[in-house]
């Protein structure tokens, strides 16, 4: 019985061993310095857009602060990239998208303002995008977050 249990520990001590040594490395190195490699894009045939985030958390925000957030986005395909429409999932949530088509390799932007306006509630919305990219005709982003409530009006001292 110890025998089996001394095998397998040996077993499983050399799985670890050999399992860390299988790590990929992130970075090279130039010129005796570390240097982040560039994560490339998947490559599309036809016009793609490839965000950078499908979710923007807001965090905690103080009623009526600002509430403009991006999307970045890439246009990861070979064709131009046209964003035909933005609709926010409420009247609180107000998306704005580029006019123009994003050339292959260019970036874009989604904007959206959410109304800080509701306080002391937690929120999550969506904003559904509509293009011509290939494969992903609608996409859904989503934005979170909560808005602080109202601080309470200060007292007034009574005249005497």
């Amino acid at each position: 019985m110890k025998k089996i249990v001394f095998v397998a520990f040996i077993a499983l001590f050399g799985l670890s061993t050999a399992n860390a040594q299988d790590v990929k490395k992130t970075k090279k190195v130039v010129n005796s310095k570390a240097v982040a490699k560039k994560v490339e894009a998947p490559k599309v045939d036809g016009p793609g857009m490839l965000f950078d985030t499908d979710t923007i958390d807001y965090g905690t925000v103080a009623p009526n602060s600002e509430g403009k957030r991006e999307f970045s986005f890439v246009n990861n395909g070979n064709k131009p990239l046209i964003i035909e429409s933005t609709q926010g999932s409420c009247g609180c949530t107000v998306p704005t998208k580029p006019e123009k088509p994003i050339l292959p390799g260019e970036r874009g932007v989604i904007g959206v303002k959410y109304d800080t306006s509701r306080a002391g509630q937690p929120f999550t919305k969506n904003v559904t995008v509509k293009s011509n990219a290939v494969g992903q005709e609608t996409k859904v982003l989503t934005i979170k977050g909560v808005v602080l409530p109202n601080p309470a009006p200060a007292e007034v001292p009574a005249k005497s």
